[in-house]
């Protein structure tokens, strides 16, 4: 078993094993791939706990073309590419490689998850701004939680896997033109590791006052999904690394308003699977977009009103399930009910205008109308009937700060690239920490995949590198 106890040497250039930093979805990727080619892992997280954001991923994760879509998948490519936006002419070439990687190797990705390790990924919805469904999750949990929790449950029990939290890397190693490890603190004391180095350190939605204040100052004042802690791209810039896209920060449309704390800046997410399976989006009483669309397509629907009056910004939407939708989604919406940011009420209780807005959408969702918005798929909504008293559950959202598609930029061999294009030696990088793969939009479902396809590319290319010394 595995213990928090230092086993490598701090003090020699002698590499013992290969260095992963960030206990998210892409570093605990790395680490599992290196422990299958038999190379020890000394694995460092500056928080307390192991997990980092990927612990609360909850919609799913794509994969295309696996044997658990029932429509045929031929436009994973094309979605993404869409979904990118116009800075996709922008070092096209390398984005397009970024992108086929992402895209072609995202079924192995499900496989490499459902059949290898153990996670249930036999769920299958359609997100927005996908044009079939194609994203993954499990039937009675949390995709984020199950998939990080199963990872690292294997990886401790590895004879070959360390793990120390609490340990802030505040300097990456180098000896001429290689990265040769990192320098940490821990209690008080600084360390050395040296050896092959992944970093998958995520990014920097929760650096309000650093290097989200310097990319994106109009952002100031949103709530956020992540934690509020610095973005760690400087440490790779210290040592050659080119950084992509670090403007391209995407507000994910729906983040629960607490009605216990409405003006708190710490915001956990309303799912996409949310309106995947049928959720509606009301303003005044009225829908205003299809909830399919983008998230930033959404986002920018909803922030075209006036902000709501207070030290925040937030806004004022609803959110609206019907029993079919609460079924289909319901091991999101027990925790969410639980937590007291989404509640059963009556349709009379919403308000005028409600209702008919409601019925609109369920007449479009049966098929007797054309949806007014363009929304062609509603999920498990099954409600066709729409009178005051119809039980429904409702919840209210906000545009959140939710993910930075910006950072170093890679290859599609993980490789951290300098100024020039160059692999910097010895350096690797997968997840969020990374820019390129997204451009201007993440689509929902993406980000899990993108830290399991370039985090094991990572394990891979650095078991090589340690072999190889």
């Amino acid at each position: 078993m595995a213990t928090t106890a230092t086993k490598f040497a701090t003090s020699t250039s002698i590499a013992q094993g290969a260095i992963v930093v960030g206990s998210g979805l892409a570093g605990l990727s790395a680490a599992s791939q290196l422990i299958s080619h038999g190379v020890p892992v000394h694995l460092l997280d500056r928080a307390q706990k192991p997990g980092g954001n990927s612990i609360k991923a909850s919609s799913g994760i794509n994969g295309a073309p696996t044997r658990f879509q029932t429509v045929p998948d031929t436009t994973f490519y094309d979605d993404t590419v869409r979904s990118a936006g116009s800075v996709f002419s922008i070092a096209r070439e390398q984005r397009q490689k970024l992108v086929s990687t992402l895209t072609e190797q995202s079924a192995s990705a499900i496989y490499w998850l459902h059949d290898e390790k153990g996670v249930d990924l036999s769920k299958v919805a359609q997100l927005g701004g996908h044009s079939v469904p194609r994203t993954h999750r499990p039937e009675k949990s949390t995709v984020g939680a199950s998939i990080v929790m199963t990872l690292l449950k294997q990886l401790k029990e590895s004879p070959l896997f360390q793990l120390e939290t609490a340990a802030r890397v505040t300097r990456v190693l180098k000896s001429g033109e290689k990265v040769t490890g990192v320098e940490y603190t821990q209690d008080g004391e600084t360390k050395e590791l040296h050896g092959p180095l992944v970093f998958a350190t995520g990014g920097f939605a929760g650096d309000a006052n650093g290097l989200l204040a310097k990319y994106r100052p109009d952002l100031a004042g949103y709530p956020s999904t992540s934690d509020p802690r610095e973005g760690t791209q400087d440490l790779l810039t210290a040592v050659g690394a080119q950084l992509l896209d670090m403007e391209q920060v995407q507000v994910h449309p729906t983040g629960f308003v607490d009605p216990k704390e409405p003006q708190s800046l710490a915001k956990i997410l309303a799912a996409e699977v949310l309106r995947g399976e049928g959720g509606v989006l009301l303003m005044e009483g009225k829908r205003f977009v299809n909830e399919m669309e983008t998230r930033a397509h959404i986002t920018d629907a909803i922030t075209k009103h006036e902000p709501l009056k207070g030290d925040i910004k937030q806004w004022d939407v609803l959110i609206v399930l019907d029993e079919g939708t609460f079924k289909a989604a319901e091991t999101h919406l027990g925790f969410y009910m639980w937590k007291g940011l989404m509640r059963k009420t009556t349709v009379a209780e919403l308000g005028e205008g409600v209702l008919p807005a409601l019925q609109e959408y369920a007449d479009a969702a049966a098929g007797h109308t054309e949806d007014r918005f363009g929304r062609k798929a509603f999920g498990h909504w099954a409600l066709k009937k729409v009178e005051p008293e119809t039980l429904v559950y409702v919840g209210n959202v906000t545009p959140v700060v939710h993910f930075t598609m910006g950072g170093v930029v890679i290859n599609e061999r993980s490789e951290v690239l300098d100024a020039e294009g160059k692999a910097i030696p010895g350096l690797w990088a997968a997840g969020e920490v990374t820019g390129g793969v997204h451009g201007e939009n993440r689509l929902g479902g993406s980000s899990l995949l993108e830290c399991v396809v370039f985090g094991r590319i990572a394990g891979d290319q650095a078991s090589a590198a340690f072999k190889s010394q």
